[in-house]
């Protein structure tokens, strides 16, 4: 996220402003810290008062969640409804819920037989893994997989799908609606003007065969379908 949001393009539309963790030994405040970004390790993680007032002390528009594992008090919630998201590692609804997180997900997928996981980002609600879906990027899931293997496919994916969401949520062109559906797009928000949307593909163009991150495009519309295809293929052969 630190670096998606130091290119100039998406330097635009928001900037990193806090990072919070509840442990001290959190790798994200050594690297927050180490780009001057305010970096908090929070005690009071169930204090809704301390939160807000830390929110509102560092002018905070949109909290993100990338591997914050508890409940996030109700009345931080409905203070940030619509401007508050969370990465779960499954294409929810499906293994979500309290408890599940990390590994112990990636082993009831395989433990199911399902042969299709993935990243889900979501507007965050009262209870866990439950608020309207932003957007979700499926990743295969291989007869010989071990959790780890799967834990590795979604990860890489939730580094790209993460970022790209909360982007355009910063922007407005992603949102919350009243009735509780989200509306709008992913893509460059910088780069869509009133009379073009983008679509977001499933995968980018890049090695498929690599077990390297797939490099983020600076334009939206080269992303296209060849790694989710070459797995696809993989994964139900003719």
């Amino acid at each position: 996220m630190l670096t998606h949001f130091s290119a100039a393009n998406a330097a635009a539309v928001a900037s990193v402003a806090l990072v919070v963790s509840d442990r001290g030994d959190a790798g994200a405040l050594v690297r927050a810290r180490a780009r001057g970004v305010p970096a908090i390790v929070l005690e009071q993680h169930s204090n809704a008062d301390a939160i807000l007032a830390l929110l509102r002390e560092h002018k905070i528009d949109l909290v993100v969640l990338a591997g914050w594992l508890r409940l996030v008090p109700a009345e931080v919630v409905q203070a940030f409804h619509g401007h508050m998201l969370n990465v779960h590692p499954s294409l929810l609804p499906a293994f979500g819920g309290a408890g599940m997180f990390g590994a112990r997900v990636h082993a009831a997928v395989i433990a199911s037989g399902a042969r299709v996981s993935g990243a889900t980002v979501h507007f965050l609600d009262e209870e866990f893994d439950r608020g309207a879906i932003a957007a979700q990027w499926p990743v295969p899931v291989y007869p010989a997989d071990e959790p780890d293997d799967v834990a590795a496919r979604v990860l890489r994916v939730e580094h790209l799908l993460l970022p790209l969401v909360t982007e355009a949520v910063a922007a407005g062109t992603l949102a919350l609606s009243a009735d509780g559906r989200v509306r709008g797009h992913l893509g460059r928000a910088s780069a869509i003007g009133p009379a073009r949307a983008e679509r977001f593909h499933l995968a980018q163009t890049g090695d498929v065969v690599s077990d390297d991150p797939l490099p983020l495009s600076d334009d939206a519309s080269t992303v296209a379908n060849a790694a989710f295809s070459y797995d696809v293929a993989r994964l139900f052969p003719h």
